[in-house]
Parts: C-alpha cells; sequence; structure tokens
C-alpha cells in the first residue's frame, strides 16, 4: 500500500509567492485546453438564449465546464430548471470525493481559504494537484496559482465566445455542437477505468434510452443515474464482501 506524507501548510518553508508561480506555470496546459473549449461553450450559451450576462454569470459562478454544458443543452431544448439543478448537481457529486482527497495536504488552512481553494476544483486542476502534493511538498499557495490560471483560461474564452459571436465573423455559426459530446465522450473514457465502471456506463445509457421512451418528461437522465449507481454501488459492496 502507498503511503501519503502530509504537509502542514504552515511549515512549508518555501515562499509563498514562488510557490504561487510554480503553480501558475504548471497549470499553462490546463489554461489553454479550458481556454479553446469555453470558446465553444460561450458559442453554445448564447445559441441556446442565454444573454451575456446570463454567460459570464455561469463561468464566473459556478466554474464547472460539464455542468456548463450540460446545463446550456437543457436550457436549449427547454428543460425546466428543477431537472437542470438537480442533474449539474449530480454531476458535480465528484467533487466531494475529490476534495476529501485533497484535504490531508491542507491541513492546517482556515475555513475561507479551504472554501476558495474548493471552488478552483476541477478535474484537471485536481490531477495537477493530487499528483503535485502527493510527489513533493508544496505550500498552498502553490494551488492558488494553479487554480487563478485555470480559472482565467475558462472566464476568458467564455467571453470570447460569447461576446465573439456578434463581433468575429462567422465565428457563431462554427459547426461547434460537437463540442458538448466529445467533452462528455472524453470524460466518460477517463473515467472507466475497469470492467464494472464499463458495464455501468453501457447499463446507464441503455437504462437512460428506455426511461426517455417509457416516462414523460426529460427524467430519464437522472433516473438511470441513480438506478445505475445504487446498482453499481450494491454489486461492489457485495463482491468486496463475499
Amino acid at each position: 500500500m502507498s503511503s501519503v506524507t502530509v504537509y502542514e501548510s504552515g511549515a512549508s518553508p518555501a515562499r509563498p509567492w514562488s510557490e504561487f508561480s510554480a503553480g501558475a506555470r504548471q497549470a499553462v496546459p490546463i489554461f489553454l485546453g479550458y481556454l479553446t473549449l469555453s470558446v465553444a461553450y460561450g458559442v453554445l450559451a448564447r445559441d441556446a438564449g442565454l444573454s451575456l450576462l446570463d454567460t459570464m454569470a455561469m463561468s464566473l459562478f459556478v466554474y464547472a465546464g460539464a455542468a456548463q454544458f450540460i446545463a446550456v443543452g437543457m436550457f436549449a431544448v427547454g428543460m425546466d430548471p428543477l431537472t437542470v439543478i438537480f442533474t449539474t448537481f449530480l454531476v458535480n457529486l465528484r467533487h466531494v470525493l475529490m476534495g476529501a482527497s485533497l484535504a490531508p495536504f491542507l491541513r492546517g488552512l482556515g475555513f475561507p481559504s479551504l472554501a476558495l481553494l474548493a471552488t478552483g476544483v476541477t478535474d484537471e486542476t485536481f490531477a495537477l494537484n493530487s499528483t503535485e502534493y502527493a510527489r513533493r511538498r508544496h505550500h498552498h499557495f502553490f494551488m492558488y496559482g494553479a487554480h487563478l490560471t485555470s480559472y482565467s483560461g475558462w472566464v476568458s474564452g467564455s467571453f470570447i465566445g460569447a461576446a465573439g459571436g456578434s463581433l468575429v465573423p462567422g465565428l457563431d455559426r462554427l459547426p461547434l455542437d460537437f463540442a458538448l459530446p466529445a467533452m462528455f465522450i472524453s470524460l466518460l473514457v477517463l473515467q472507466v477505468r475497469d470492467r464494472l465502471l464499463a458495464a455501468a456506463a453501457l447499463l446507464a445509457a441503455a437504462f437512460s434510452v428506455a426511461c426517455a421512451l417509457l416516462l414523460p418528461g426529460n427524467w430519464n437522465i437522472i433516473v438511470a443515474t441513480l438506478l445505475v449507481a445504487t446498482l453499481a454501488s450494491g454489486w461492489e459492496k457485495w463482491k468486496r464482501n463475499s
């Protein structure tokens, strides 16, 4: 079993601002990726009927790429707000596990710092932080640098996409509809690490299609997610105890 070395944030000898700079440099690839992807989000959000203010408010205050793409897609087909909120809540539940995994590296920090750092946790920053903090000692300002750089990429790209649709000729006519399914396919591929997860993904897709055909409204994704998550958790627990 591998061990995780835990460092008290205040015990790090590194200078906070040099750590901030190091985190920012490490997050440059994330910045570039977010910049590109969020341009597509901005264009799609405006096409779905969101105003520039609404589009930017989602990026500034929600800052969750998958959830924002889901919300835009659901707004575009006229789903009710309760369904949008509940679906995005389920999608973002994984952040609880990410936060719990990073918590041992941030012992000693007060609630304001923890809350501020938590808002910057995404799939990509989580991968960067968990790798770097497990590899060597870091001040928590490293995480601030990585998060702020990634966040600025997402917000900047959102503005370019949302405002550029009218300012840049032809930008709003680019075939960006592929962005949403492409993003979810990439997220799915990254999550499927064993046969159980692969089976759960296929079963969820089948249940979602069946529910869409049999149930009224747009609850098929939520019903399929809860059903398959319950079945997979039960199967995993039974297999562990048998």
